[in-house]
């Protein structure tokens, strides 16, 4: 199994860069962030990367950093999730904002990634829960319905699904209307 690999970067495509390690050139799918930011195309890069084996396909996967790749081998092990929507899932949630999400058993900020239906999402609630040690007592309140309804128009203006429940957690709990509370989450969004 390739673990991890070191090279120069020596190309990029939609969802794959190709890293060149000593004059082999290994296609790697890696989240859109490293292939819309730096390093470029000749650049110097290390990665941590998951083989997926399938009868005719050997894929690699690389991530800057472990926590990312621990919780795409996690989401490998649920039934019905292949390496695509993994990867959009690490991809579009950091890795906090995931845990966040399975500890709270919020379903629905799994299901705003492109690919996971609800029945995904609850499968990876169930199965993940324990894997991600939230049987040590670590609990955080379920949302209530209005500050799902805060996310979900946040992220439809453009805000990450993590930026989005900071702003939602910085609200007092005691606004009801939905209006003030997205007000209220866009002016703590706005602060530098």
């Amino acid at each position: 199994m390739i673990a991890s690999l070191q090279g120069r970067i020596s190309a990029k495509g939609d969802s794959y860069l190709v890293l060149d390690v000593g004059g082999v050139g290994f296609k790697v799918f890696v989240p859109p962030a490293l292939l819309d930011g730096p390093p470029s195309t000749g650049q110097q890069l290390g990665l941590l990367t998951h083989m997926h084996v399938r009868e005719n396909e050997l894929s690699l996967y690389g991530f800057s950093a472990a926590d990312e790749l621990t919780l795409f081998e996690l989401l490998l092990h649920v039934s019905g999730i292949g390496p695509k929507v993994a990867m959009k899932i690490v991809s579009m949630m950091p890795p906090d904002a995931l845990r966040e999400a399975i500890v709270r058993g919020d379903a629905a900020a799994l299901t705003r990634v492109p690919g996971v239906g609800k029945r995904i999402a609850e499968r990876v609630l169930v199965d993940l829960k324990d894997k991600l040690g939230v049987s040590r007592g670590i609990s955080y309140p379920a949302l209530s319905g209005v500050d799902a309804e805060v996310i979900s128009a946040l992220t439809s203006l453009g805000y990450s699904v993590s930026e989005a429940q900071a702003a939602v957690r910085s609200l007092p709990p005691e606004e009801p209307a939905l209006e003030e509370r997205i007000r209220l989450a866009l002016q703590h969004l706005a602060k530098p």
